[in-house]
């Protein structure tokens, strides 16, 4: 069954540049769906800062939000709500609206995320929420995963980050040492110290069960 997933930039009203985050934003995107193009719809921005997109399982989307929070500069981060349940559109004179079960539920995950930001898990950002007819008993295993997944994504450096994406795409050691201009040695060091094996071997479930290559 597809998803939904509605995104929007933390604290974007504070931001000092709102239109070179937008941008930012847009070109991490545009990164992540080149590098893993598993988007049955990809990230747009609707409106305010408010973005949205569809993919073909949990999995895809899980993996590919991944990707983009790392792939995010630093300044810039987003919150992501996913919803499991029937899509559908309204039609319009502008286009097709997105309606149905799936997209109310990624509401109600944003909102779910939003609240667990704001009170007691400041580094957490990603939820899935599921319409009544699509509940199921895995999104709770899934969404442990996230929080602890998102703990150690908030707490990277930008080049932490860097060097795990790289990873993700099956970039070497050395041809990571090679762009960063540092050595081999400091970059597993840098990897090691930000907990980045943890978030490979996750991905590489996640991508296992979306049936993917990175890359592909």
């Amino acid at each position: 069954m597809s998803v939904a997933v509605i995104a929007d930039i933390v604290g974007s009203r504070t931001l000092p540049d709102r239109a070179g985050a937008q941008r930012a934003l847009e070109d991490a995107v545009a990164r992540v769906e080149e590098d893993l193009p598993l988007a049955e719809r990809a990230l747009r921005p609707t409106v305010g800062d408010e973005l949205q997109g569809v993919y073909p399982s949990l999995e895809a989307a899980m993996s590919a939000l991944l990707m983009l929070r790392l792939a995010l500069p630093d300044g810039i981060d987003c919150r992501f709500g996913i919803g499991v349940g029937a899509l559908g559109e309204v039609p319009s004179r502008v286009g097709a609206l997105a309606e149905g079960p799936g997209w109310w539920a990624a509401r109600e995950a944003i909102d779910v995320i939003h609240a667990k930001q704001a009170r007691t898990i400041p580094g957490a950002r990603t939820w899935i929420a599921a319409a009544a007819d699509a509940a199921d008993p895995g999104i709770r295993v899934a969404n442990a995963y996230l929080l602890a997944r998102d703990r150690i994504v908030s707490e990277m450096t930008a080049r932490a980050r860097r060097l795990t994406y790289g990873r993700l795409r099956g970039a070497t050691q050395a041809e990571l040492a090679s762009t960063e201009g540092i050595t081999q040695s400091a970059v597993s060091q840098a990897l090691g110290s930000a907990g980045a094996a943890a978030l490979i071997e996750g991905f590489r479930q996640l991508i296992e069960a979306a049936d993917v290559e990175p890359g592909s």
